[in-house]
């Protein structure tokens, strides 16, 4: 009677180990599925990330537009900074470039600097490790091949990376960069003025500046009227503006041209 009772102890003890080790594991692998996402906190990658916060040269202010290209409105966005001179960084969609292959092209022509932002705007987190390679995988190819640029930026859609992702980053050369200011345009009720005032709020030197080309109807009219002033204020305060490439991060290597 002993044995039995130690004998059904130590089995129900195995199992309490193996149901451990299992709950454990799951653990493990949703810390490195999500756990990089933390870094979506601003107030997290300011304080630890520096290169990844886009924080660079203390001279110099990174211009970046996301979610592009499109016909509707990127052409606007080109002609304004065409007119003030300056250049700054696209994280172009795959599925976008797929569709404007020739506007993705007239992007780069201009001398604007072509980064990733994926193949479609899905929250890394919730996809498959394999999907995430092969968004990524082919949101640089088609992007590489409509603009003539090799990538080596990559901003993860919404911000928020993923263990997987970082992984399929590392082995296409792209180097993660999300921002330190940004024009929160999504927002219900966003103006020109409001966006303004919202980078802004966070405007120094060293400081990367999100925007996007690509919004609805309305919205993006707003983001475009909002770069004549943020330039001026970035010119007042001494401050030049350009891509991220030109940004002083530590350890970047810029887009250039494709190898043949």
């Amino acid at each position: 009677m002993a044995t039995r009772a130690s004998n059904g102890r130590s089995a129900a003890g195995r199992a309490g180990l193996l149901a451990g080790a299992a709950v454990g594991a799951a653990a493990a692998l949703a810390i490195a599925q999500a756990g990089p996402g933390i870094t979506g906190l601003e107030w997290v990658r300011k304080l630890g990330f520096r290169r990844l916060a886009g924080d660079g040269d203390r001279s110099h202010v990174a211009l970046t537009f996301d979610d592009g290209p499109d016909p509707a409105s990127t052409p606007a966005f080109l002609e304004v900074l065409a007119d003030r001179g300056v250049k700054a960084t696209f994280f172009m969609l795959g599925s976008m470039v797929a569709r404007s292959p020739g506007l993705a092209a007239e992007v780069a022509a201009a001398g604007h600097e072509i980064a990733v932002h994926g193949y479609e705007h899905r929250y890394l987190t919730m996809r498959w490790p394999h999907a995430v390679r092969s968004d990524l995988t082919r949101a640089t190819e088609v992007i590489a091949n409509a603009t003539g640029a090799t990538p080596r930026l990559f901003r993860p859609p919404y911000g928020v990376l993923s263990g997987p992702a970082l992984l399929a980053v590392r082995e296409l050369g792209l180097t993660p960069v999300l921002w330190g200011a940004r024009g929160k345009e999504w927002t219900p009720g966003a103006t020109a003025q409001s966006i303004v005032r919202s980078v802004v709020s966070d405007l120094d030197g060293g400081v990367t500046v999100l925007l996007h080309d690509v919004q609805a109807p309305g919205i993006w009219q707003a983001v475009l009227a909002a770069v004549p002033p943020l330039l001026d204020e970035c010119e007042r305060r001494g401050l030049a503006v350009g891509p991220v490439g030109e940004h002083g991060l530590p350890g970047l290597v810029p887009s250039g041209p494709r190898s043949s």
